[in-house]
């Protein structure tokens, strides 16, 4: 079944805002290198909602940078959005695998403080993207009529 760009937006940011909330878990678990792996997750998917709103029918990649400038190829405010983001691509693959650290693993690089950086750059691409395709009510009836829940209102 084929949905409509707008539809489709609002799936992937819907799922953005569920990871958001559970990278808050994570980073109040002081698992602070997946809070931050997931950070660039919610980040990488809430551009992806952005294109697909716009009518793209195949958005690949992770690299959050990469998003961010083919967003702006929509809305120039992503130009900025790109320069302030950008750095969550670095936080992909180190934060996941042991190989990506010189004599260390992840679990005791990454520190409260890089998860808070993170989850703010994460925050404010989730932010400019609600306010471009609706607020979070829309994200949440979408949700709710995925999961064959009673919508009031």
């Amino acid at each position: 079944m084929k949905r409509d760009a707008q539809s489709e937006g609002l799936r992937w940011l819907a799922q953005a805002e569920a990871d958001r909330r559970g990278a808050q878990l994570l980073f109040e678990g002081e698992s602070y290198h997946l809070a931050c792996f997931i950070a660039q997750q919610v980040a990488e998917k809430v551009l992806k909602a952005f294109i697909y709103a716009q009518g793209e029918e195949f958005v690949i990649g992770h690299s959050v940078e990469a998003l961010a400038r083919w967003a702006a190829e929509f809305d120039a405010e992503f130009s900025v959005v790109r320069e302030d983001v950008a750095p969550l691509d670095g936080y992909y693959i180190p934060t996941r695998y042991p190989n990506g650290l010189p004599d260390s693993i992840p679990a005791q690089v990454y520190t409260r403080k890089a998860a808070e950086e993170t989850l703010r750059m994460a925050d404010q691409v989730l932010e400019t993207v609600r306010q471009k395709l609706g607020n979070e009510a829309d994200v949440d009836s979408v949700s709710q009529k995925r999961n064959g829940q009673k919508i009031d209102g």
